[in-house]
């Protein structure tokens, strides 16, 4: 990991990072270790459990930024999912400690090269944008010191009679088609609607929430909404594909209120890796349907604009496809 640096580098490496990404995820699913289900529960986790956010815009992270800085949070014992840029840090009056090491996460937008924009002029067609990914390095806030102290503050989390009734609250609010009942849980693209068992069917009662939540990410992905590919069928690349951006999204929404996220369909994960294994660049664009999926469905939380989160997931959707 690079040291105090508060540059970012160009999209030259782009493969290698692409490539640098996906070959730890899959190191980690081949052990058995779910990038975006980590050991909240456990003494490997001081932090809270929380979306990682930016100390000093107060801006949560998106995409597969938030399994890197999940990640590097309990690799390090980091007991706050605040993070900051060197730069940051000192516009805020502190410093990074001497001899610490950063994260390096990314940010995706696109680019037209020049051969590209010379083919559309001649032959009359749009011009077609290449993604690419930017290093960026950014530090904890135990990585920092003289910090104000509110800046890191770590909101206490609801109180644990409030967390299923939020949740229930919001799914309401979804306005979405979604009935109890049946064995088993779904989401009908072609009737657009979702069905989950009743709440006894399931061993724990937050069960039901985090199944819940796992079936309104594929909910968030219909064509009226944020339009994915949902024509999948069972077994293949697509399905799995989905199958993937619904497993994190409903992380990410559980993650968001306080519930600790756990794996819906841990049987998924051979064909998780197929996926990545012939593809580097699928748990980045994944993550990004995932982050924009969660983002879709908490805009549906009291106070918040739900019109304005939608809209800023397709702008945020166009720059990391």
């Amino acid at each position: 990991m690079p040291r105090n640096t508060a540059s970012a580098r160009s999209g030259n490496d782009r493969p290698g990072l692409y490539t640098e990404i996906t070959d730890k995820i899959i190191a980690e699913l081949e052990a058995g270790r779910i990038p975006w289900v980590q050991p909240w529960g456990t003494a490997a986790a001081k932090a809270p459990l929380a979306m990682p956010e930016n100390a000093s815009t107060h801006r949560r992270y998106s995409g597969i930024n938030i399994l890197i800085l999940w990640g590097a949070v309990i690799e390090h014992g980091f007991t706050g999912q605040s993070w900051l840029t060197f730069r940051q840090a000192l516009g805020l009056g502190g410093n990074v400690r001497n001899g610490e090491h950063g994260t390096t996460i990314v940010y995706a937008d696109r680019f037209v090269p020049d051969d590209e924009r010379n083919r559309a002029r001649e032959s009359g067609h749009e011009a077609q944008p290449v993604p690419f990914l930017k290093r960026f390095t950014v530090f904890n806030a135990d990585q920092c010191e003289n910090l104000p102290e509110d800046v890191a503050a770590v909101a206490p989390p609801p109180p644990p009679g409030m967390i299923e009734p939020q949740a229930e609250a919001l799914i309401r609010a979804t306005g979405a088609d979604f009935r109890i009942g049946g064995s088993r849980a779904f989401y009908s693209p072609a009737s657009d609607f979702v069905q989950v068992p009743p709440p006894a069917a399931y061993f724990e009662p937050i069960n039901w929430h985090r199944t819940a939540f796992h079936e309104l990410g594929h909910w968030s992905g219909h064509s009226s909404r944020l339009g994915r590919d949902m024509t999948g069928c069972f077994g293949s690349k697509s399905y799995a594909r989905e199958e993937l951006v619904a497993e994190m999204a409903g992380a990410f929404v559980c993650a968001s209120l306080a519930i600790v996220p756990t794996v819906r369909h841990a049987d998924y994960i051979g064909s998780w890796l197929a996926v990545l294994r012939e593809d580097n660049r699928a748990i980045v664009r994944a993550a990004s349907a995932a982050s924009k999926a969660a983002e879709f469905i908490l805009g549906f939380q009291p106070g918040v604009d739900q019109q304005a989160t939608a809209a800023a997931a397709n702008d945020k959707r166009e720059a990391a496809w």
